[in-house]
């Protein structure tokens, strides 16, 4: 699904991701790296391998963009006690096999509790916002004079179907006038459905692909 954002094109992607195409850059958001281990270390009985999920679908997303470069808005590990020797070395392993890749992270609420990535991963770590032409790439959705934002954080999510007891809670892009949020990458997040003014844009991540809310 292509659209724009202040006279930029911008892919939205169905594995919950967002492509510029020019500079060719994969934007991720919230992917929370090692949430799972982090409640199994807290008793929560969750599933395993949400993290070989997420790299599989960072794979899909670098297959069907041939994207040079990576910029995570924020909260790529979940917490410090998510630092799991497996979640680890999975991940070092994916970064080999896209050593020319460039990778950044825009810090968030949970990378300020858990810490930079280890220095093998090989991400540059910078502060929100990161300026792109009249993109303003962040993690918190907070307006920026000047810039268009793209940010995560809120993990967005938008209601098909009517009645209460018929509806579909799905993963969702909201563009609002100064504002968009893309979905939470993670395999492992929850979501929240945001109020949608007049002229917000919504498009809602089905098993099939991205489609526009009318």
């Amino acid at each position: 699904m292509l659209t724009q954002v202040a006279g930029v094109p911008l892919r939205l992607l169905k594995q919950r991701a967002a492509f510029l195409p020019d500079p060719g850059l994969l934007l991720v958001a919230d992917l929370h790296l090692g949430k799972a281990h982090s409640f199994r270390r807290l008793g929560v009985p969750v599933p395993s391998g949400t993290t070989a999920d997420s790299l599989a679908r960072l794979d899909d997303c670098l297959d069907a963009t041939g994207a040079r470069g990576i910029v995570f808005l924020g909260d790529l590990i979940h917490a410090a006690r998510s630092r799991s020797p497996a979640t680890w070395e999975a991940v070092a392993r994916w970064r080999e096999r896209h050593a020319g890749l460039a990778l950044t992270l825009v810090r968030g609420n949970h990378d300020r509790h858990a810490g930079d990535p280890p220095a093998e991963w090989r991400i540059d770590c910078v502060e929100e916002p990161l300026r792109l032409g009249p993109l303003a790439l962040a993690h918190h959705p907070d307006p920026v004079p000047g810039a268009y934002v793209l940010a995560g954080h809120v993990h967005p999510a938008a209601w098909l179907g009517g009645r209460a007891h018929d509806r579909l809670r799905l993963p969702c892009f909201h563009f609002g006038p100064e504002v968009g949020v893309l979905p939470a990458f993670g395999a492992f997040t929850g979501a929240h459905v945001l109020p949608r003014a007049p002229g917000d844009r919504v498009f809602v991540v089905h098993g099939e692909g991205v489609a526009a809310l009318p």
